[in-house]
């Protein structure tokens, strides 16, 4: 998911991203995208006789069908992303000796902002100390 962000995003030189993911990769990436005025084609992969199956007996009759971002993300969407471990977009989660620093992505259609959100979440109940920003 993270590729295809990327490659909505001005100034990162990430154009296009192509891959092979499953059903819930592509509505989050759909998701996604819509926040960000991206694009997104779809298409199934079935592999075995009970893909097909399963698709259709969710609605889906022609299993050759491309799918787009209105098919995918048809509404108004919030879009919540953090780090766990790092990686182009975000930082992963990192460990202070009382509480973890965490990076996310919140982004939303019916706002129409994107935010980067630095947190800090405390392992005590009672902070007694004053809150320190670390590199």
């Amino acid at each position: 998911m993270t590729a295809s962000i990327s490659a909505a995003v001005r100034g990162t030189n990430d154009h296009l991203a192509i891959g092979i993911g499953g059903t819930r990769q592509a509505v989050l990436a759909a998701a996604a995208l819509r926040c960000l005025g991206g694009e997104l084609q779809a298409q199934l992969w079935p592999t075995r006789r009970a893909e097909i199956e399963d698709a259709r007996a969710h609605g889906i009759d022609d299993v050759e069908r491309v799918f787009t971002i209105d098919d995918l993300a048809p509404q108004e969407v919030i879009v919540v992303a953090t780090g766990v471990s790092n990686g182009d977009l975000l930082r992963g989660v990192r460990y202070l000796a009382d509480s973890a620093r965490t990076h996310s992505l919140v982004m939303c259609t019916r706002c129409n902002w994107v935010r980067f959100v630095d947190g800090i979440h405390f392992f005590a109940r009672e902070r007694r100390e004053e809150v320190r920003l670390l590199g």
